[in-house]
């Protein structure tokens, strides 16, 4: 038992000397996207755009509710194919507001591909960013802190987020839209 007890304390050891030995660094892309003012205007672009989309459909189907309102209260007086038309007008309306729903904000949709054209392009050079100064000093492993609710302490001097912030600052392409340097 007690040999047992000294390998497992063996293999602790040997673990926290191999993890310590581990190069990592550690990036908030919520703060590097805040800085970058061009991406920002994109997602209030996208955000207008959206609410906008969603106002159209909004008053669709409150138009769709009135039509069945008018409907019910009228149903009675209506004859057996006047009220088999109306159904069919509110169920055909129906699934032309769901329809256009989709290809707003469905995967395939309008916002998506907006979301592609206005967001990927900013998105990719920040990770290609990441990704060279990690290579270039040697680290291998980057958490963004961001995104990752496990991350219960880490200290800020493995920070690098104002790190790349620069870097981006320094390229052509990006120097233009950040801020805050």
């Amino acid at each position: 038992m007690k040999k047992l007890l000294i390998i497992a304390a063996l293999a602790v050891f040997a673990a926290a000397g191999t993890a310590s030995a581990q190069n990592y660094m550690v990036v908030n892309t919520e703060t590097i996207f805040k800085s970058m003012t061009a991406y920002n205007q994109a997602v209030e672009e996208m955000d207008a755009a959206a609410q906008q989309y969603q106002q159209n459909i909004d008053n669709a189907y409150a138009e769709l509710e009135d039509m069945y309102e008018t409907y019910m209260s009228q149903k009675a007086s209506l004859s057996q194919s006047a009220r088999q038309q109306r159904e069919e007008t509110i169920l055909n309306n129906e699934k032309k507001i769901a329809e256009y729903q989709a290809s707003i904000f469905g995967e395939d949709g309008k916002m998506t591909r907006m979301q592609a054209e206005k967001l990927e392009p900013y998105q990719k050079k920040v990770m290609e960013t990441i990704s060279k100064y990690a290579s270039d000093h040697g680290y291998s492993l980057v958490l963004d802190i961001s995104t990752n609710p496990l991350v219960v302490y880490y200290n800020p001097a493995v920070d690098k987020t104002q790190d790349i912030i620069s870097c981006l600052l320094y390229t052509s392409d990006a120097a233009d839209d950040l801020i805050g340097v």
